[in-house]
C-alpha cells in the first residue's frame, strides 16, 4: 500500500510540484485507489500529473471534513476526471466562518452546493458513523471528543456573527489495517489526534499504531495542548508521526525534538509505503 501526499502547505524536492494551504493524499494499493481531501483546487491535478499519478484510475473520493481547503478540488477533479462516488460526514455541507477578533468574518465551508456537484457527477455517500469502506479500510465517522485537554483553536463558527461555535463534528480520519499496525491518515484531525487514535483502537479491535499521517491540527492549539499531546503520543509508540498542513512549523520542530528518527513532515510528493 502507497499514500501520497499530492497536495499541501510546502513541497518536498520534486520539481515542479506547488503548494498551496491545503490537503489531499492519494490511497493506492492492489486492485484499486481512493483520494482522501482534495486541497483548495489550485494544485490537485498539476500535482497529480507531475507525479504520474491517474486520478481517472480514483474509485472513491472521502473528504475529511467540509473545508475549503479539504474541499475545493473537487469540482475540477470531476470536470477532469469524471464522475466519482465521495464518502464524507452528513454534516460537509454545513456553513463555516472563520471570525476574528476583530469582528471580521471569512466563509470556509466547501465552496461549492450539493446539487451543483451532484449535477457534475459527484455521488454522494454520507453517513456519521464508523465504516469499512475497502477492505481492511476505515472511516471513523464522527469522533468522540473524549480528551479533555483537546479543545481545538478558537474563532470557527456557524455563523458569521461568531454566536453559533463550530466543533466540526463531521470532522473524520482514515484507518488502515496493515501487519504493521495499524495507520491513520488525518486531513485536519479537529476532533483531536489522542481522541481519533483512541477511536480507531476500539473500533478495529487493535492497539499498535505503525503510523499517522497527515494534518494534526496542533499549529493551532495552545501550548498546553501540545504538550499533553507529546506526553499522550509518547504511550503509544507510534513508529512514524508524518505532519502536514496544519501541523504548522513550530509544532513540527518540536515534534522532530522530541520523537527523532520518528517525525518527520509530510509534504507534497512525500510516500509512505507499508
Amino acid at each position: 500500500m502507497r499514500i501520497t501526499i499530492l497536495c499541501d502547505n510546502s513541497v518536498g524536492p520534486l520539481a515542479g510540484t506547488l503548494g498551496e494551504h491545503g490537503f489531499a493524499a492519494l490511497v493506492e494499493w492492489e486492485g484499486g485507489s481512493l483520494l482522501f481531501d482534495t486541497g483548495q483546487g489550485e494544485t490537485l491535478l498539476h500535482n497529480a500529473l507531475r507525479m504520474n499519478r491517474d486520478l481517472h484510475r480514483v474509485g472513491l473520493v472521502v473528504l475529511s471534513h467540509g473545508h475549503y481547503d479539504h474541499t475545493g478540488g473537487l469540482l475540477p477533479l470531476l470536470r477532469s476526471c469524471g464522475g466519482k462516488e465521495v464518502l464524507a460526514h452528513p454534516g460537509v455541507f454545513g456553513r463555516r466562518y472563520r471570525v476574528k477578533d476583530t469582528g471580521e468574518s471569512f466563509a470556509i465551508g466547501i465552496p461549492y452546493e450539493e446539487a451543483y456537484l451532484r449535477g457534475v457527477g459527484a455521488r454522494f455517500s454520507l453517513d456519521a458513523g464508523f465504516r469499512e469502506i475497502a477492505p481492511g479500510m476505515f472511516l471513523t465517522g464522527e469522533v468522540p471528543r473524549q480528551t479533555a485537554f483537546e479543545t481545538g483553536d478558537n474563532g470557527m463558527y456557524c455563523d458569521e456573527c461568531g454566536c453559533v461555535v463550530d466543533v466540526i463534528r463531521d470532522d473524520q480520519s482514515l484507518v488502515i489495517k496493515t501487519a504493521r499496525g495499524l495507520v491513520l491518515l488525518l486531513g485536519c484531525c479537529h476532533a483531536g489526534i489522542v481522541n481519533t487514535i483512541a477511536h480507531a483502537r476500539q473500533q478495529t479491535g487493535v492497539d499498535g499504531i505503525y503510523a499517522v499521517i497527515g494534518g494534526t491540527h496542533l499549529g493551532f492549539t495552545p501550548s498546553n495542548q501540545l504538550e499533553e499531546t507529546i506526553a499522550a503520543l509518547r504511550e503509544c509508540h507510534i513508529q512514524k508521526i508524518l505532519g502536514s498542513h496544519c501541523t504548522g512549523f513550530a509544532a513540527s520542530a518540536r515534534l522532530l525534538r522530541e520523537f527523532p528518527g520518528h517525525f518527520h513532515p509530510a509534504h507534497v510528493g512525500y510516500t509512505l509505503e507499508v
